[in-house]
């Protein structure tokens, strides 16, 4: 179910692989230490989520983006990963519903900060669907829509219906039971071109387009931030995966984000691009 109306504004997401030119992360805060961390990892450093983040925000200035950074409210430990709550089209934002409860007052917050930077809303999500931001994945013309453990049908085929009205084309993306989100294991780094974890996701979704296919055990590697076409930021521990990916002529910028890999939260979670040309 959706809400939707006619809105004119200022050229957003004109390629979905742009450059990036604007962004808006959130600031951890200290309740990220009481995040779950996945199998295998210790919680969370809130000292140190704050310097990484600020070397990733830094990184992004650097590289000619416009970022608004905006601090964290509330009592959800994952409120760093702002992409769960908006996905951007050409002319406005599509505001989630995220399927966490205690994430969904984060798109009226969200709705405030696209009034004061002049993105308009091109849509909702409406009660009772359910979408989270990172199941989404756009990339050319064409809207991956994750199929997992979260949202629901209702969700996905209002996002769907808005997704077309803006000129994609939508698939669904079968994921493995164990996948937090689908840009957990796929990104888009050129209009034809996905990096994904093959073994996570049914990667018959994505025929027709060039796959960079990493190895099992760096399945999150394949979370990058793409900055630009084939020029990528990435967590640095993936060391194999980002070998893979500049051996496919990718840029890859790598960053120690480990304390949000800890906690299931991967690079392109923690931005949320506001205009790409």
């Amino acid at each position: 179910m959706t809400q939707s109306a006619v809105d004119f504004g200022p050229r957003l997401i004109g390629t979905p692989t742009g450059t990036m030119r604007a962004a808006i992360v959130v600031r951890p805060s200290p309740r990220i230490e009481r995040a779950v961390p996945i199998p295998g990892e210790s919680g969370a450093i809130f000292a140190r989520a704050i310097e990484q983040h600020d070397v990733l925000v830094r990184t992004l200035r650097y590289f000619g983006v416009e970022v608004s950074a905006i601090d964290a409210f509330g009592d959800d430990p994952y409120r760093a990963a702002v992409a769960e709550t908006a996905v951007l089209f050409e002319s406005g934002a599509v505001l989630m519903r995220p399927t966490s409860m205690s994430r969904r007052v984060e798109a009226d917050r969200i709705a405030a900060e696209f009034a004061k930077l002049d993105v308009p809303l091109a849509g909702r999500i409406a009660a009772p669907g359910l979408l989270d931001g990172t199941d989404v994945l756009l990339a050319g013309t064409t809207a991956f829509v994750g199929v997992g453990r979260r949202g629901n049908a209702i969700g996905r085929a209002g996002f769907a219906e808005l997704a077309r009205a803006h000129g994609y084309d939508v698939v669904e993306v079968a994921l493995a039971p164990d996948v937090p989100a689908l840009r957990s294991v796929a990104s888009a780094v050129a209009p034809d071109t996905i990096v994904l974890a093959r073994e996570k996701l049914d990667i018959a979704a994505f025929e027709g387009f060039r796959t960079i296919a990493l190895e099992p055990g760096e399945e999150s590697g394949a979370g990058v931030l793409c900055i630009g076409e084939l020029h990528v930021i990435a967590d640095l521990r993936y060391r194999t995966a980002l070998q893979r990916m500049r051996r496919s002529g990718i840029s890859v910028e790598g960053l120690d984000l480990y304390e949000y890999e800890k906690v299931g939260i991967v690079p392109s979670m923690l931005v949320l691009p506001l205009r790409r040309d």
